[in-house]
């Protein structure tokens, strides 16, 4: 990354089981077509069920998609070719803000992880800043490293992990302030009730404003640009 001369990232993280819009598209026709030639299998009625299920869920491909083709067509904008998207790597979440950078123009950075199921990179990682992983805490040092924000898409125990890591380390003060943005207004209020936390006084009132919660790309860039009082990229706050 020194040699690219990438000095800042905008770190995003998400669910590697969310498929792109057109995938889940086809999906959902071909589950449909099954059932149709056998209305009574139940088996095809739950695959049939999974796929829509998967469609809804591809609107954070999408969003993920379209917030790395903002940042990144903001940062070639601005001249700042030293700030690029980065990812864990695979598919899902990872690839859809990988692929917004690359359909913007700019590079972008992957740490993939090696696991027991393999995660294979994605395409759209420049390939000089593809890296592999065998640990995870040296990996979410790098997330670190060179972060300016954090945008947290809908996503299971990888991507929890993460964010309360992150949270973590910035309400102890190990990590300097960032914006830590969840997307999904609907997702992370019913998954994580922080009130809850504040009332029984495992948080402090001041710690839920670690983050903010967000609906779409472009909220999420906006939610980035007021933490450094303006477009960061612009003024040079980072």
């Amino acid at each position: 990354m020194r040699m690219a001369g990438i000095r800042r990232t905008v770190v995003v993280f998400g669910s590697a089981r969310t498929l792109p819009e057109e995938v889940a598209l086809r999906r959902v026709a071909e589950a449909r077509k099954a059932l149709k030639e056998n209305p009574d299998d139940e088996k095809l009625k739950a695959s049939l069920k999974r796929a829509e299920r998967d469609l809804e869920k591809s609107r954070w491909y999408e969003e993920a998609r379209r917030f790395g083709a903002l940042i990144s067509a903001d940062a070639l904008l601005h001249g700042r070719e030293d700030l690029a998207i980065m990812t864990g790597g695979g598919p899902g979440i990872m690839e859809a803000a990988n692929r917004g950078a690359y359909e913007a123009g700019a590079p972008s950075v992957g740490l993939n992880i090696t696991l027991p199921h393999e995660q294979v990179p994605n395409h759209y990682i420049t390939p000089e800043l593809c890296f592999d992983f065998h640990y995870f805490a040296i990996r979410k040092m790098h997330f670190m490293l060179r972060s300016i924000a954090m945008v947290i898409f809908p996503g299971g125990f990888g991507t929890l992990d993460e964010l309360f890591k992150v949270l973590t380390l910035i309400q102890t003060g190990k990590s300097r302030p960032m914006p830590v943005v969840l997307v999904g207004r609907e997702f992370w209020t019913r998954l994580i009730d922080f009130d809850f936390l504040v009332e029984w006084g495992n948080i402090s009132p001041e710690d839920v404003e670690l983050f903010t919660i967000v609906e779409t790309a472009e909220e999420a860039v906006a939610a980035i640009h007021d933490f450094y009082g303006g477009n960061p990229l612009k003024n040079g706050a980072v």
